[in-house]
């Protein structure tokens, strides 16, 4: 098999392909340009995507060219969920998404070279195209029973499908024709819930073109129970440090599965075949070490947000545990770390509260008395600093950013509280 399909294989990011030896032997054939696309359905990427930018990462440095397309006019109707009709947003909103995602994706790829990166925005030829050729040219090659049959389409027949996203796969493999015409792209790669429609422009494009283009899918990541990959208690995680703070990502990968985080490191570091099976031996005979998940978290982290940023997310874990300074943390990394001890808004006068009042409001204790009984044992911790007097009151210098008090019991439980004065 070609050597950058091997490679793929090995990393577990083949779950399907058109046919995969036609495609090993048109990648030997020469260089090729591929395309993957994002619909701008939020305001940023989110990390299963990231799995279909390092697969464009890889595509190019195995020479070939990337094209990533953000949809701008199929971010307009979205592809049909399995659960129900997707909300239409704004025009306005999806403009500005569009032009967002557009930023995100270009951090993974280079746009240097002989095989330099492309972003590509389907609005520019959706919008142009008359509804009557759109029907004549595109909607003829489209069979109804065989649109029926996809399996997203036959489960929501019962609950009810609009013909606005019954009609998705049209403008998709619309999009496939138009960069195979305008940048001779032969491969389209996708998330394995994008099959459907990459198998349907691949038939499209040998209706209208009479060519043979290929597809490959990469597989849905799962966590050990079957749920889905990259969704938390407080949602999804998302690459946008706005929208997940690089501490709280770091966090994420931190907690991935003994039984998942080789699968993971395979997907999303860059480290080869030889060190990847040392950090699985590290796993077998010595998982409490956690070395794989640091390794995991580190490079994922490296690669989204930078190494700074990295080294501050761990910084501010270690200062939650009592291993560094929290008043060396910035504010933006403090309101990362009180947002996941779920801190507590705290309303006071002018009066600062006593530091029972902190720990009974921050549910790191059940109540008042428990909190002077943690007090006298010596279990107790404001901003990482022993607590020894049980009538100790909460000062302006104990403060973070002006406004946090970390509360700790014992080693573990950790929660704050917010002053609002």
């Amino acid at each position: 098999m070609n050597a950058l399909l091997d490679e793929l294989t090995w990393r577990g990011l083949i779950a399907d392909s058109t046919d995969i030896d036609a495609l090993a032997a048109h990648l030997d054939s020469g260089p090729i340009s591929s395309y993957v696309g994002f619909d701008p359905t939020a305001a940023s990427l989110h990390i299963g995507h990231l799995v279909q930018l390092l697969v464009a990462r890889k595509i190019q440095e195995a020479g070939n060219r990337p094209i990533l397309l953000v949809g701008g006019a199929t971010g307009m109707i979205g592809d049909p969920k399995q659960t129900g009709e997707r909300t239409m947003n704004p025009a306005g909103v999806v403009e500005e998404w569009t032009a967002g995602l557009s930023e995100q994706v270009k951090k993974y790829v280079d746009f240097s070279g002989s095989n330099a990166a492309i972003v590509v925005n389907n609005y520019d030829w959706v919008s142009k195209i008359p509804t009557l050729e759109f029907l004549r040219d595109v909607g003829k090659h489209f069979s109804v029973s065989r649109m029926l049959a996809r399996d997203v389409v036959a489960r929501r027949l019962e609950s009810g499908i609009s013909f606005t996203e019954f009609a998705y796969v049209l403008l998709q493999s619309m999009d496939y024709r138009e960069l195979y015409r305008r940048y001779g792209v032969t491969l389209q790669t996708g998330a394995q819930d994008q099959w459907g429609n990459i198998t349907a422009g691949a038939n499209f494009i040998k209706r209208t073109e009479q060519a043979t283009v290929h597809g490959l899918v990469t597989p849905l990541l799962t966590k050990a129970d079957g749920t889905k990959f990259g969704k938390t208690e407080s949602g999804t995680v998302w690459i946008d440090p706005k929208l997940t703070s690089p501490y709280a990502f770091h966090q994420f990968w931190l907690n991935t599965e003994d039984s998942k985080v080789i699968e993971m490191l395979k997907v999303f570091s860059p480290r080869g075949k030889e060190e990847i099976e040392e950090l699985a031996r590290e796993v077998e005979e010595a998982p409490y070490k956690r070395v794989a998940q640091r390794t995991l978290a580190n490079d994922v982290t490296d690669l989204v947000h930078g190494e700074d940023l990295r080294k501050s997310a761990e910084k501010a874990a270690a200062a939650l545990f009592g291993r560094g300074e929290l008043a060396e943390l910035d504010e933006s990394t403090l309101d990362a770390v009180m947002g996941e001890v779920q801190t507590q808004k705290m309303e006071c006068g002018s009066e600062l509260p006593s530091v029972v009042d902190a720990l009974a409001a921050s549910g790191v204790v059940p109540s008042k008395g428990q909190a002077r009984r943690t007090i006298s044992e010596g279990g107790a911790y404001v901003n990482n600093r022993k607590v020894e007097d049980a009538e100790a009151k909460i000062s302006e210098e104990d403060l973070l950013a002006g406004k946090y008090i970390l509360l700790r019991r014992g080693k573990k439980t950790v929660g704050g509280v917010e002053i609002v004065k």
